[in-house]
């Protein structure tokens, strides 16, 4: 499916890029800027990798990363404009697979009694990098899908991908012992 023989090609010096059917379009293109932050989000998750030891929670973030590569090629290729070969489409099965595992992760937490502040240990405050970043490739991905059609099966990836990063934060957090928890107004003066 994919020959990497050369890394440059010099083909989108002038801001263009090929789509998954050899379209060309700028690289500003909203459907570019989707499936590039799509990347933005894995390579987030390949940074949290390297911080883990527990080789259970690599092997899961590794599925999600093939996953992110799947749901790239999705947006990489407009619907009803594919080769003859067809394109890869991200499958309801895989956020179904996420969606369970945002249940298993979320086990044994404490329910919040308020929003949970980005940080704690050096994994969670990536994961929370990677939450924001994903929830930002949904709303590029919505408004993608404003302009011409797309797979729900991206949507809902993306929506359970945020939440599931969420849970894992705080599952990296002590298992939420250590969240951070905003204060609301804390640092207001009390008049």
């Amino acid at each position: 499916m994919v020959k990497l023989d050369r890394i440059y090609t010099g083909g989108g010096d002038a801001g263009a890029t090929s789509l998954g059917n050899g379209e060309r379009v700028a690289k500003s293109n909203i459907r570019v800027q989707a499936y590039g932050t799509v990347d933005e989000v894995n390579a987030i998750i390949g940074l949290v990798q390297a911080h883990l030891g527990d080789q259970s929670l690599k092997t899961l973030l590794a599925r999600i990363q093939n996953d992110l590569f799947d749901l790239g090629a999705d947006l990489c290729t407009p619907q009803g404009k594919e080769r003859k070969t067809g394109a890869l489409r991200i499958s309801d099965e895989q956020w179904q697979w996420l969606e369970n595992e945002i249940d298993v992760v979320n086990d044994g937490l404490e329910p919040l009694t308020s929003f949970v502040l980005p940080g704690g240990s050096m994994v969670a405050a990536h994961l929370h990098l990677a939450r924001t970043v994903a929830r930002r490739a949904e709303r590029l991905a919505c408004e993608l899908g404003e302009q011409e059609k797309i797979s729900e099966a991206v949507l809902k990836y993306l929506n359970r991908l945020s939440d599931f990063l969420f849970g894992l934060s705080r599952h990296c957090n002590d298992r939420g012992n250590s969240d951070l928890l905003w204060v609301p107004g804390a640092n207001q003066s009390k008049k």
